[in-house]
């Protein structure tokens, strides 16, 4: 059993973010198996563009996983892990939001130190 769900949102932050490490590529690429060529939100995950592709794969893989966990027997061996990895999955989904609502924060603030820059010093024009 793995954490595909994890393993496939580093592959798709490294992406984003522009890490470039072979190594540790591989090793993720490894951890996924033949999940990296299903198609799904976890292949998709991987492949991920920008921070809006890279939550909404992500939230996509999540609602794979809860229902994963409705569909898994009670008396399973695998439900206790499959639980426990639902909660750090949403756990890590909340904060991904919180980078998303932080980004976009500075974004606008940026918009709006610009004009007021612009009101003490105009450009000339």
């Amino acid at each position: 059993m793995a954490c595909h769900e994890l393993t496939a949102l580093r592959l798709g932050l490294m992406g984003v973010l522009g890490i470039e490490d072979e190594a540790e590529k591989q090793h993720e690429l490894s951890d996924l198996g033949e999940a990296i060529h299903t198609p799904g939100p976890i292949s998709a995950l991987t492949q991920a563009k920008d921070m809006t592709a890279l939550t909404s794969f992500f939230g996509h893989s999540l609602s794979d996983l809860e229902e994963k966990v409705a569909a898994t027997p009670k008396e399973s061996p695998d439900l206790p892990y499959l639980r426990a990895l639902l909660i750090t999955t949403k756990k890590v989904e909340m904060e991904l939001q919180t980078h998303m609502d932080g980004l976009t924060r500075l974004w606008r603030d940026l918009d709006e130190i610009h004009h007021f820059i612009h009101e003490i010093y105009p450009a000339d024009g």
